[in-house]
């Protein structure tokens, strides 16, 4: 092999530095492609109205799945619709359980979210008095004080339900309280109406004598799993192992239902009574996947919400429900 000189070594070494520092301008102009880094933590919402969510917690498969990769989950309690919608506005949770109309509305307000799982289709909310009110018909609550959580489906579902005879928040006392207090404060006599929610509602049944005297399940929208835009945009198979895993605690709820009731009655601090009438009469888990009769359902719901003022007058609801729906990764999930 022929020997090469110093000054030969020296000579190739500055032609390779000068072709180096006269490729960076090239390098600079070219965009950078950065990889998200993996979170350190995911943090996931329960929710009495997501009595699935119970039992994965209970579980801690969420855990199990994402041991091995360093990550923790953290969970985090939803009281209603509108808390689980401020948490993953302000970035609080990664994954948010909502009634699909409250997601529809945040999703309106600019709240960057996106409905990837279906959790239940519930009858969870009906409007609710005391037998000694009078209270029999919505027309009857015309100045009367109503409990109501804002920005969620009971909520919703008592707007809807007094345009319906003609009538509109104006025409009530609205008292704002969260779902556990409304039960509380119709309980006490403190207000005349309550637009319930499950499980405080069915409690409120059996345990109180309430009467619910509206109901319409139709006008119940479904129960949502929604993740923050940017957690998917930066983590899209989190986003599927995380519904992977999800899945898997609602076929165990599927065929445990025992189990199920058991979670919620630990965690609600219910009667095994108040638990059955929640889960066996008003909640269907059967189907995850989110198709064209929850989005139809969910246009109709908003567009409802725009008519009655919730929504403003020039928000085009098909494109927002379009926006909200991604059920690419259930979608993925279902067909392993």
């Amino acid at each position: 092999m022929a020997k090469v000189s110093k000054r030969t070594l020296l000579k190739l070494a500055g032609i390779n530095l000068l072709a180096a520092a006269a490729a960076l301008p090239l390098l600079a102009g070219l965009p950078a492609v950065a990889k998200a880094e993996q979170p350190d933590t995911i943090t996931v919402d329960y929710a009495y109205y997501n009595p699935v969510s119970l039992l994965l917690k209970e579980k801690g498969w969420l855990e199990e799945e994402f041991k091995a990769n360093d990550i923790d989950i953290r969970w985090v309690l939803s009281l209603g619709s509108n808390k689980a919608l401020e948490f993953l506005n302000g970035g609080g949770i990664d994954f948010g359980s909502t009634a699909g109309a409250a997601a529809v509305v945040g999703k309106a307000n600019g709240i960057p979210i996106k409905s990837v799982y279906l959790y239940s289709k519930p009858e969870w909310t009906a409007l609710v008095t005391r037998p000694e009110t009078g209270i029999a018909q919505i027309a009857d609550l015309k100045g009367k004080r109503v409990a109501v959580t804002r920005g969620t489906d009971p909520h919703i579902f008592l707007l809807r339900a007094l345009a319906s005879v003609g009538l509109s928040e104006k025409d009530i006392t609205p008292v704002l309280l969260q779902h556990p207090d409304g039960y509380r404060a119709l309980e006490k006599g403190q207000v005349d109406a309550w637009a319930g929610l499950d499980p405080h509602m069915a409690k409120a049944e059996l345990e109180s004598g309430a009467l619910l005297f509206y109901r319409n399940p139709d006008l119940n929208t479904y129960g949502v799993l929604n993740v923050r835009e940017a957690f998917a945009t930066e983590n899209p198979e989190l986003v599927t192992r995380v519904l992977r895993i999800y899945e898997k605690a609602r076929r165990y709820a599927l065929d445990h239902p025992e189990e199920l009731r058991a979670a919620l009655v630990r965690t609600a601090r219910l009667s095994d009574e108040v638990a059955d009438k929640q889960l066996n009469e008003r909640t269907d888990i059967t189907n995850p996947v989110i198709g064209e009769e929850h989005r139809l359902a969910l246009t109709e719901a908003g567009l409802v919400l725009r008519e009655i003022g919730i929504l403003k007058p020039d928000v085009d609801v098909e494109a927002v429900v379009d926006s909200l729906i991604d059920s690419s990764y259930i979608t993925k999930v279902a067909a392993r």
